[in-house]
């Protein structure tokens, strides 16, 4: 079992940036493979960014080149660094956890990206 925790949402202006965290509990962290969701209102949820175990890491072409995903194994952490941020940005972050058929998804964290 994972729990996971996630802070540093918050409302920012355009071409801004934050840095989001994801804390894991209960389970051995550097063997999962983590990653960043957003959910915008009235759409589906989809990956930002994500990391493997291994450290390969994974963007969407709608951030690429903007957002930074990084783990620190030694924190049970994963950050995913957000910047020039834009209007379209906004929506509620998730991180998850998987290794293997488990899987683990966080409460989620505002960001609004004021235009």
């Amino acid at each position: 079992q994972v729990q996971l925790v996630e802070s540093g949402g918050g409302l920012v202006q355009a071409g801004g940036s934050l840095r989001l965290s994801c804390l894991a509990s209960g389970s051995i962290f550097s063997t999962y493979n983590m990653g960043w969701y957003r959910q915008a209102p009235g759409k589906q949820r989809e990956l930002v960014a994500d990391t493997a175990s291994g450290g390969r890491t994974n963007y969407a072409d709608s951030v690429k080149g903007r957002f930074t995903i990084s783990r620190d194994n030694a924190k049970n952490t994963v950050f995913l660094q957000l910047n020039s941020l834009k209007p379209e940005d906004t929506a509620v972050y998730y991180c998850r956890a998987v290794r293997g058929i488990s899987g683990y998804w966080g409460r989620g964290t505002q960001v609004t990206v004021s235009s």
